[in-house]
């Protein structure tokens, strides 16, 4: 049963959660309980929106159980089984006067939805957030997620600085009012990632502000394995494109610095059989890049003390940086080329 917190809203409100869903039977039950749990701030009222993408593991069948037990959750069928379109239809069928974005392999401070309601409501945001914070994990998950928290993975982007509150880009998940997030348009369903992204880019260009508070906390579980988070940064970068390419221009000029980066690689590449100092500077661009990965790496895993964890991490970055940057480059291919996303851009790897 959730409490209340003693400190009230201006008036009482409806708060809808929104959760896109698919084969989750292992981790729905702990997550719709915590959200249930949440301390909500007096005078509101809490219901759960699950949209469930087609699960054949035994999710709908968790869903409707735990529905049947507890009337503040809902479910609704998600045929397209996209994120951009789970989020939309759990939207619809959405009645709260403010909509928080929760995903199921997260875990959330006992607060989470009252922080949200109290920075929407003390900061008159259009789009609140916290930052990225990732799970303590051991092994390579250990190291994914250290490699998630460095300012060189990330480009040193400020939702993933865990102590800054203030204006941003984007944020991890989001909390809106619901009238605000219809006027906006929702989330863009061509889009099979990035969708988070583009609407606070809609929203900021649309003159709309989006506000992180480091008061707001969650804990995101990375992916458990080097071939995992490659496919995921694969993935980030190739609907990147798709942002750029509705947009015109990026939200921040970092989202183009790993494609530079690769494009650089293959040009001296290909320029090395025909002009010696082609490969000197390939060699050069790659001993520098990989220094420098070992050095951001080892920040957060001193080679001293955790060697193997310090050689993790530093792949790691490698892998979200080549990722994105391949992703990217094919992305782009494929707009050259008017292609339409294949499997290889809609499978997701969960």
């Amino acid at each position: 049963m959730s409490t209340s917190m003693s400190t009230p809203t201006s008036t009482p409100m409806k708060l809808s959660v929104i959760v896109p869903c698919r084969n989750e039977a292992a981790h729905i039950d702990a997550f719709v309980a915590s959200v249930l749990a949440q301390r909500l701030p007096a005078g509101t009222t809490l219901e759960v929106v699950v949209a469930d993408g087609r699960s054949d593991d035994g999710t709908r069948a968790r869903l409707e159980a735990l529905a049947a037990a507890d009337a503040r959750l809902r479910w609704v069928d998600n045929p397209q089984r996209i994120t951009p379109t789970a989020l939309n239809r759990a939207l619809g069928a959405a009645s709260g006067e403010i909509v928080l974005r929760m995903d199921v392999h997260t875990t959330y401070a006992d607060d989470y939805i009252a922080q949200c309601v109290a920075a929407l409501e003390g900061t008159g945001a259009t789009c609140v957030g916290g930052p990225w914070r990732t799970a303590a994990a051991t092994g390579r998950a250990g190291a994914i997620a250290a490699a998630f928290g460095s300012r060189f993975g990330s480009g040193g982007a400020a939702s993933r600085r865990l102590d800054y509150s203030g204006e941003v880009d984007t944020v991890y998940l989001g909390a809106w009012r619901r009238a605000e997030l219809l006027r906006f348009g929702g989330f863009d369903e061509a889009l099979v990632r990035n969708q988070d992204d583009e609407l606070a880019l809609r929203i900021v260009r649309g003159g709309g502000r989006v506000w992180q508070s480091a008061a707001i906390r969650s804990w995101y579980v990375p992916r458990g394995s080097f071939t995992e988070l490659f496919r995921q940064f694969w993935q980030y970068g190739y609907w990147k494109m798709a942002v750029l390419r509705k947009h015109r221009l990026p939200a921040s000029p970092r989202h183009l610095v790993p494609f530079a980066f690769v494009a650089a690689l293959v040009a001296l590449a290909l320029a090395a059989p025909w002009w010696p100092p082609a490969a000197w500077a390939l060699a050069a661009l790659l001993a520098s890049y990989a220094l420098a990965a070992l050095g951001a790496a080892a920040a957060v895993a001193p080679p001293w003390r955790q060697p193997a964890r310090w050689l993790g991490v530093a792949w790691a970055l490698g892998c979200m940086h080549f990722g994105y940057g391949l992703g990217f480059a094919r992305g782009l291919a494929d707009h050259l080329l008017r292609r339409r996303a294949g499997a290889h851009a809609t499978t997701l790897t969960r």
